[in-house]
């Protein structure tokens, strides 16, 4: 529903930019549809009318892919890599940042690894909690004070995350990620602000001013991003010039640090006492009209129609790359 969502928004801007836009929508069962009427039509968010399609007649439609795709199956390298063995352009990361964007433990490792701050957690596999739930809890409650934040290693949208107060919520929110992944993340929780910065760029990535965001509920879940007038989004968010310099450089460094290319989304912990741990990068953030993505850029000084040019132009440049590179090594 939020990739039909993302999807409207960014189909209106390209028809308007005078660009012929052909609509393809991925089932969730693998299908392709090539979509008939406007963008209008994905304003209900459910599935809108269109012809059976197959990917080699999406192929020969020329013209450079932009997946709106949010979560497993088409943000996470699987969608990429149809894309990377027809040679075709397309906007975003590719194979290897798409999924270790998508995989929140690896990503941490990798970040660590490069001195960049992350939020102490635990990974924790589906098999060791069936087998052991109480070795499993000791061990976290050993390693991680209350309250905790329970996640699903590969999903988006903050789907199946939950906030944990006790032992009993810990158990209960460990089989809720659980219904979604064989890998859990347990992180440590803390009263934060929670900061989001916009990178667009290949080799070169610019940072974008960086975003607040106000949950008016518990913690900014999938409700509150997706229904308007349940988070408020500041954007510049109220940070020391100096802070602000440094989130903006660390969310590049995240960036490069996983192989990202074209757009993320960079979201920051930041504590009362200035501490700022890296959360998690989304490679394709949300592109709805309550998105931070778009509207980070507008407060820098980017149109929201000249982010997508320049996606497009990105897409082109790294596809010139990989073909050269095929050609030497041929």
């Amino acid at each position: 529903e939020v990739s039909l969502l993302s999807a409207r928004n960014v189909w209106q801007q390209l028809a308007e930019m005078g660009y012929r836009v052909v609509p393809i929508l991925l089932e969730r069962q693998g299908g392709l549809r090539r979509l008939t009427g406007g963008p209008e039509a994905l304003e209900a968010a459910v599935e809108p009318p269109g012809e059976r399609t197959t990917w080699d007649r999406v192929v020969a439609e020329g013209g450079v892919f932009f997946p709106v795709l949010h979560g497993p199956g088409g943000e996470d390298g699987t969608v990429q890599g149809i894309l990377e063995l027809a040679s075709v352009p397309y906007v975003g990361c590719g194979v290897l940042a798409s999924a270790l964007g998508m995989d929140k433990a690896v990503a941490k490792e990798i970040w660590r690894a490069k001195g960049l701050p992350v939020v102490p957690y635990r990974l924790v596999t589906k098999t060791a909690w069936r087998e052991n739930h109480a070795g499993v809890v000791a061990e976290l409650e050993e390693a991680l004070p209350y309250p905790l934040f329970v996640k699903p290693a590969n999903l988006g949208s903050s789907i199946g995350i939950s906030k944990v107060e006790d032992r009993k919520g810990l158990g209960l929110a460990i089989e809720v990620a659980a219904g979604y992944d064989r890998r859990i993340v347990v992180e440590r929780g803390m009263r934060v602000r929670e900061i989001e910065v916009a990178v667009l760029g290949n080799e070169a990535p610019e940072s974008s001013l960086p975003g607040e965001v106000v949950a008016k509920r518990d913690f900014y879940d999938y409700t509150a991003k997706y229904q308007d007038g349940l988070a408020e989004l500041r954007v510049p968010a109220e940070l020391a010039p100096q802070l602000q310099e440094r989130v903006r450089r660390m969310a590049a460094e995240a960036f490069l640090a996983i192989d990202g290319a074209g757009l993320a989304r960079v979201d920051f912990f930041l504590t009362a006492a200035g501490e700022i741990y890296l959360n998690e990068i989304n490679t394709i953030p949300g592109l709805t009209r309550f998105s931070l993505y778009p509207v980070m850029w507008e407060k820098s000084g980017l149109a929201w129609q000249e982010v997508l040019k320049r996606l497009l132009d990105l897409a082109v440049e790294r596809w010139e790359a990989r073909r050269r590179r095929a050609v030497r090594v041929g």
